[in-house]
């Protein structure tokens, strides 16, 4: 399978490197308008890979493409690519609105196309370990999410804020560990300091018997990346700063008692039990994500980080904005 890449700026060299480490397609062109790009991608392939400024030289010649681009340029090449029955690699967001959304995922049905995009976090190991204690019963019933995700930069975006740009991450692993279950209120409040775009956000999002609260912010002193994802029966801590053990399991909870009969008898009791950190292997998330896209084209069936997903986060991201603005 040939898979030509659009866009060697900041995320694109990753997506290229893993394209041409996967035994199951072939990085065949990587096109940019910026010369001084290519000639990047030039020193690191050689004569292996095909350059070019115009990706529609290319349309011909490959399978499929990997869009990583700004969205607001992204969405009508990916529109134009899709009619051309291209399957698409996206980077996230999808798109900028759920309507855009829609109409990218109704031209990948049509045209009978693997549309995915690169909700990278869903493809960690350790998500896919606290997903199968979910499944499994072992964490018990979900209670609440906390998130932060937080760093001083590396860079403050004018086309997104913090929230679209760090967000989206835990809303895609969120909807994926709870297997797209509805949500109920969204509420968000922001800072916008440095220009148009908040450069720290908290967000809440309802649901059914569980809450889920995520911080984001480009301008923290520190940086975070950690996740607790709490049961009725044990707690999971996710700290992906950690260069080791990154997950750490609480075998702590509340337990319900029936007997009142003592001065000072509570219904809810607090269990303290062990700390365990499990020792899962690593593995490079984005090549997990570039080689589900090529599964699915193969085996022709929906990526987990589809169109479908995609709509759902970027519909919390859309009730999120519209209560920020109302904030001001």
């Amino acid at each position: 399978m040939k898979i030509a890449l659009i866009g060697y700026g900041y995320w694109g060299p990753n997506i290229a490197r893993n394209l041409n480490k996967t035994p199951k397609a072939e990085l065949y062109a990587i096109c940019d308008m910026d010369e001084n790009n290519l000639e990047r991608a030039r020193r690191l392939y050689g004569s292996s890979v095909k350059y070019v400024k115009d990706y529609h030289e290319l349309i011909g010649e490959v399978d499929a493409f990997a869009i990583a681009l700004r969205q607001d340029i992204s969405y009508p090449i990916a529109l134009e690519l899709l009619a051309e029955k291209k399957h698409l690699f996206m980077e996230k967001p999808l798109a900028t609105s759920t309507e855009q959304v829609q109409t990218l995922g109704k031209l990948s049905e049509q045209y009978d196309v693997t549309l995915h995009v690169d909700h990278i976090m869903v493809f960690h190991p350790i998500i896919r370990y606290i997903k199968n204690m979910i499944e499994t019963g072992e964490l018990g019933d979900l209670l609440y999410f906390d998130v932060s995700r937080m760093n001083l930069g590396p860079h403050i975006k004018n086309d997104i804020n913090a929230m679209w740009d760090l967000a989206v991450h835990d809303l895609a692993v969120l909807d994926y560990l709870c297997d797209g279950m509805e949500m109920k209120r969204v509420s968000a409040a922001g800072l916008a300091h440095y220009g148009d775009s908040e450069e720290l956000t908290y967000l809440t999002v309802e649901y059914d018997n569980m809450i889920a609260s995520v911080r984001s912010s480009w301008i923290s002193p520190f940086k975070e990346r950690r996740m607790i994802i709490a049961g009725t029966k044990k707690m999971a801590i996710f700290d992906d700063i950690q260069t080791d053990e990154k997950l750490t399991i609480c075998d702590k909870g509340i337990d319900i008692s029936d007997d009142f009969r003592e001065y000072g008898r509570y219904e809810a009791r607090v269990r303290l039990g062990d700390l365990y950190m499990p020792h899962i292997e690593m593995e490079d998330i984005l090549l997990n994500s570039i080689e589900h896209f090529i599964d699915c084209i193969n085996g022709k069936k929906e990526s987990i980080a589809g169109y479908k997903q995609a709509y759902r986060v970027i519909s919390i991201l859309e009730q999120a904005d519209k209560s920020i603005k109302g904030r001001m």
